[in-house]
């Protein structure tokens, strides 16, 4: 039985207080780097425990992500300020407008 992986490693968080917000934001970065582990496990696995095993992590990974999404959408809106430019503003929007 072989196991691959991709080199790459988890993101790198810094340490201090975080809002809600960017709490949440980090948590869906983490959980999606996550749920591609457990496909990539999934992908190489043969024994039948084994496939049962992943299929449980990506489906419980996949509950964690839809939760942190209903989350992050519970959120108020950013501040008029953190909002980058309108629709109209833009070059999609310009020409659609």
């Amino acid at each position: 039985m072989k196991f691959h992986f991709r080199q790459s490693s988890c993101p790198v968080f810094e340490e201090r207080p975080k809002t809600l917000r960017e709490s949440i934001l980090e948590d869906l970065e983490k959980t999606r780097y996550e749920l591609e582990t457990a496909y990539l496990g999934f992908d190489y696995v043969t024994d039948p425990d084994l496939i049962d095993c992943y299929i449980y992590e990506v489906n419980s990974i996949m509950k964690r992500y839809r939760y942190l999404l209903n989350q992050a959408a519970n959120l108020s809106p950013l501040p008029e300020e953190d909002v980058l430019v309108s629709n109209s503003e833009t070059p999609v929007g310009a020409l659609v407008g």
